[in-house]
């Protein structure tokens, strides 16, 4: 029992470290575009985004609910060996992200070390939930081409109704704009982003008798905020400057139609309980808006190179979900 128990602390743990490089890691999806036109002081957008980030996880458990049960048929497929190994998995994937600048996915990361894990688990491929798992990939693909999409059309729609007014005047307006849809932006971004630990956390204490329902308690909920608010406060200056600046040279207004898509697309996914890549979607608006503007105005090249890393996010954290299991059960 003191070794079970042992282990269920240690999932929470790397839940909550999940959580916390989560918060740093994409701190760029609410705040980028605000910092690079200079809407706001980035020491202020951050202490932003970590307060909205925590309100925002603190709002639901769908997405939570939907990491917990549509990726393995049942918790009796699921030890505390396996969420140990997809979790480490995904820490290590974002941390080698991070460190290099590269805006990808801790949806996918995790999704993918889990899988991984199960796969090389007793379950094998009996454990793993695969019209579940269809739709939040799904989710995942479909959300940053929505908004692509969107975004392009928001812009040609604010273009359409302030294309005769002074570039500077309107930028002014928006800069100030921009703060209110830069915090709708932290505030769906917590209340997505940070369910997913909150997911895995209810399933590892489900599967340890703890509880009896796929419930998410409240000291979980608290706990995930707080790691994800923690997180995002300690800042991610690396992603910032691709997501902000490589991508599209952004002015107020277009920064303003990117976080206004975003947070639509993101906060949508989050009333149907449905995962989503913050970083895809606010990399798809950035994108659909450059378009809109004009289609040479995207470094599409920038872009080539992140959904490359998009592409293999959740087969890379499935072979170290898988690694880290061997080496998990070998040694504890």
């Amino acid at each position: 029992m003191p070794d079970f128990q042992l282990l269920i602390f240690l999932v929470i743990f790397l839940a909550l470290l999940f959580d916390f490089i989560n918060g740093f890691h994409d701190t760029a999806n609410a705040i980028a575009t605000s910092v690079s036109t200079r809407a706001i002081r980035p020491q202020h957008a951050i202490i932003m985004a970590a307060v909205l980030n925590f309100f925002g996880a603190m709002y639901s458990t769908g997405v939570a609910k939907t990491i917990g049960s549509d990726i393995v048929k049942s918790a009796s497929h699921v030890d505390e060996h396996i969420l140990i190994a997809a979790l480490f998995g995904s820490v290590i994937w974002n941390i080698i992200t991070w460190r290099f600048g590269m805006p990808s996915s801790s949806s996918h990361a995790l999704i993918g070390g889990l899988i991984g894990a199960v796969l090389m688990s007793a379950s094998g491929m009996n454990g793993l939930n695969f019209y579940g798992i269809g739709k939040i990939i799904l989710s995942l693909i479909l959300s940053p081409l929505v908004g692509m999409a969107l975004g392009c059309v928001i812009m040609m729609l604010l273009f359409r109704f302030f294309g005769r007014f002074r570039p500077t005047s309107i930028n002014g307006k928006f800069k100030k704009m921009q703060i209110l849809t830069a915090a709708t932006m932290a505030f769906s971004h917590g209340s997505n982003d940070a369910q997913k630990s909150m997911g895995i956390m209810t399933l590892a204490l489900l599967a340890g008798g703890y509880i009896d329902v796929f419930e998410v308690p409240t000291f979980v909920k608290v706990l995930a905020a707080t790691a994800m608010a923690c997180g995002t406060a300690v800042g991610g200056w690396r992603i910032i400057k691709t997501i902000g600046g490589k991508i599209f040279k952004l002015q107020p207004i277009s920064g303003f139609a990117a976080d206004l898509n975003s947070s639509i697309i993101i906060f949508g996914a989050t009333l149907l309980h449905l995962p989503v890549s913050t970083t895809h979607v606010v990399s798809g608006s950035i994108m659909g808006v450059g378009a809109a503007k004009r289609i040479n105005a995207v470094r599409w090249g920038v872009a080539q190179q992140m959904v490359v890393a998009w592409v293999m996010t959740i087969p890379c954290t499935a072979v170290m979900g898988a690694i880290t299991y061997k080496f998990v059960t070998f040694f504890i």
